[in-house]
């Protein structure tokens, strides 16, 4: 059974990179991000 990792996601270049690094990696991933009401709500709701 792979490991699994939580990964921040915002939308974003970086952390849209960073969930392909950790798939590629074999890592079973729960993806995660957060509303507070941020400016950014498009780059979220991408996300």
């Amino acid at each position: 059974m792979a490991q699994t990792a939580v990964v921040l996601l915002s939308g974003g270049m970086d952390s849209a990179t960073a969930l392909a690094m950790t798939i590629k990696e074999g890592f079973g991933v729960i993806g995660l991000t957060f509303d507070y009401g941020q400016r950014h709500r498009k780059e979220i709701e991408a996300a």
